[in-house]
This record gives structure tokens, sequence and C-alpha cells, in this order.
């Protein structure tokens, strides 16, 4: 019985971590918010979001990491530790949007041959 109660406490702790950044999907969002814009104005959108990306993605990344270590800290030593873990929350649903809005510049870059070079995270 005591096993059971462990493994499923191990599941429940792992299920509530936090994801890392690049597991994180892109939402979806339409290019065609972007189609009145001219190319010098979809480069700095996307320069934009690329950079509040990279500060989601440093955030996303710590909150992964502390919440991996206060699963580790709650199944080997202490196991109120298990209320310190935050996991996925505002900041996932975030990225995941500019992700999607990412896309959707390169969508509309395309479109109008802008030739901006979009480089993955």
């Amino acid at each position: 019985m005591l096993k059971i109660l462990t493994t499923a406490a191990c599941a429940a702790a792992l299920a509530g971590c936090a994801s890392r950044a690049e597991n994180i999907a892109a939402s979806y969002a339409s290019p065609v918010a972007y189609a009145p814009l001219n190319c010098q104005q979809i480069a700095a959108e996307a320069s934009n979001v690329s950079a509040r990306v990279a500060q989601l993605t440093q955030t996303q990344n710590q909150k992964a990491v502390g919440d991996a270590v206060a699963t580790g800290v709650a199944l080997v030593v202490f196991w109120p530790a298990l209320f310190f873990i935050s996991g996925d929350g505002a900041t996932a649903g975030e990225l995941g949007r500019l992700k999607g809005e990412a896309l959707a510049l390169e969508s509309a870059s395309r479109a109008k041959n802008c030739g901006i070079q979009f480089r993955p995270a």
C-alpha cells in the first residue's frame, strides 16, 4: 500500500512541474494581423517579439529547474517541498502566444518577400 501511495505522489509531483521553454508549443496567431505592415515594420515587430521570447525562455527554464529541484527534495528528503512546485502558468501561456506570433511574422515576411532571416531560439 505504501508503495502505491509513493508512486502516486511521485506521479502527481512530476505532473505539476513547469515545462522547459523548448517544450512549450506555439499558439496559433494569424499572419493576417501583420498583412498591413511593411517589411521594416515586420522586422521591428519580429525583433520585439524575439527579445520578449528570450526573456520568457530564461524565466520559464528557471521555473522548470526550480520545480525539478523542489520535486527532488520532496521525494528524497522533505515532502512539504512539494508546495513550492509552481508548474506552468502565465509565463508559459505568454511564451506560447509569442512563439505563435513569431511564426505569423515569419509567414507575413515570406508573403511580402521581405527576405528577413528568422532563426530558431
